[in-house]
């Protein structure tokens, strides 16, 4: 079939046609972003922990009272939820995954380094972070008794101290020394003023609290040998007796110090599930979108190619009268409709193009996949086919006769 007079007769329709170009590439261009966008959620669904999610319940406290010895009420509060039925090992801490604190630092590989080689998240180990989170030590060793620190023995601002020990994530340790072992390296942090620290250990992967941009970044963490008394604990348990040991731990606490808040008391699984309450909504929103407008595209689709069967009435009469089959008048509007679709498709890619680079600017999304672009393109040619095929069926049905007579 030649394209010329398919080409000639939407030139007698020229803002038609171009309503239905602009139609499907503003779809293109949007839904080609959002279902980018949607993976991206998706994948940050899937991000594990690197900790015992099923296991952990976390409570968090403030103290009514001014004046308290912090450390001492520490030891005390980790004795009384030790003793609590079900309860396998308790940890001060100062950040857990999903949770609203986020401790940080940057770290220097040199002392005059004038920019940090990577940020990363801290942990503050009392000597139980290892038992209570679930951590795997996968290369050098934990802490040595002699290297933990309270929190009030320890002024990162002082000149001259520095955190005797630290472990690394992998990812982090693959960051900062790449193709080697970390393990005896040293590193600065909390200000390269300070005297470097030894890298004495790296443990699996744990994620670093709060969000990120980069998968990567979300596992950038290291442990301090510091025990931390700001009044928040989390406890291994089983899984089926969560419930219970959190409502023992708060008890227990408020026995032991009547004179506080319990700010936070739940188990991690839900507190991850309220952590990505966002994630779930913005993807449900997105597909609702995507959704939407794959709809009026092809509805549109669909009348546009009624509203020309019913004005070409009598130019199908004529076509059938001198030959053609029903074939060719169902291919007439495919191929129609693929001209149209495939000029809308183009635009689209290029509108695509150019609302990433907006989002990448604005909103830091990562850049758009090339897969995505064809990917998107064959939908919308796929969806352009489907919506016009019966409109163009019932074009190649009207008889010769019939059309003739509607002259």
């Amino acid at each position: 079939m030649h394209i010329r007079p398919i080409l000639a007769t939407l030139s007698r329709h020229k803002t038609a046609a171009a309503l239905v170009v602009l139609e499907i590439a503003l779809s293109c261009a949007i839904i080609c972003n959002a279902v980018f966008i949607i993976s991206n959620r998706i994948a940050d669904l899937q991000v594990g922990s690197g900790i015992a999610n099923d296991e952990l319940v976390y409570v968090a406290t403030s103290s009514l009272l001014p004046d308290i010895n912090m450390d001492a009420q520490r030891r005390q509060d980790v004795a009384a939820l030790s003793a609590i039925p079900g309860v396998k090992a308790v940890s001060s801490v100062n950040q857990i995954p999903y949770g609203g604190n986020v401790w940080a630092s940057d770290i220097r590989l040199e002392r005059d380094q004038p920019r940090p080689t990577a940020h990363a998240s801290l942990y503050m180990d009392d000597g139980q972070l290892q038992s209570t989170f679930g951590l795997q030590v996968i290369e050098g060793r934990g802490f040595n008794a002699d290297e933990y620190l309270d929190n009030s023995a320890f002024d990162p601002n002082k000149v001259g101290q520095s955190v005797p020990a630290i472990m690394l994530s992998r990812a982090l340790a693959r960051t900062l020394f790449p193709n080697q072992s970390a393990v005896g390296k040293s590193i600065y942090v909390w200000g390269e003023q300070q005297p470097p620290s030894p890298v004495v250990g790296v443990i699996d992967d744990l994620l670093a609290p709060g969000e990120t941009n980069s998968l990567a970044n979300r596992y950038h963490t290291m442990v301090f040998p510091i025990r931390t008394s700001n009044g928040a604990y989390a406890l291994r348990t089983t899984p089926d007796q969560r419930e219970a040991v959190l409502k023992a731990a708060s008890a227990a606490l408020l026995r032991a110090d009547p004179n506080r808040l319990i700010e936070q008391s739940d188990t991690l699984e839900q507190m991850r599930i309220d952590f990505h309450h966002r994630d779930r909504s913005v993807i449900l929103l997105l597909v609702a979108v995507c959704l939407a407008l794959l709809a009026v595209t092809a509805f549109g689709i669909i009348g546009l190619a009624s509203f020309w069967v019913q004005q070409r009435t009598r130019q199908i009469g004529i076509r059938r009268a001198l030959g053609a089959t029903r074939r060719h008048i169902l291919r007439y509007f495919q191929i129609e409709n693929f001209l149209l679709t495939s000029i809308g498709i183009v635009l689209g890619l290029l509108l695509a193009y150019a609302l990433n680079l907006l989002l990448m600017n604005r909103y830091e999304l990562p850049r758009l996949p090339l897969l995505y672009l064809p990917a998107s393109a064959l939908l919308l040619w796929l969806l352009g086919q489907a919506a016009v095929f019966w409109p163009a069926r019932r074009a190649a049905a009207i008889p010769p006769a019939v059309a003739t007579r509607s002259a």
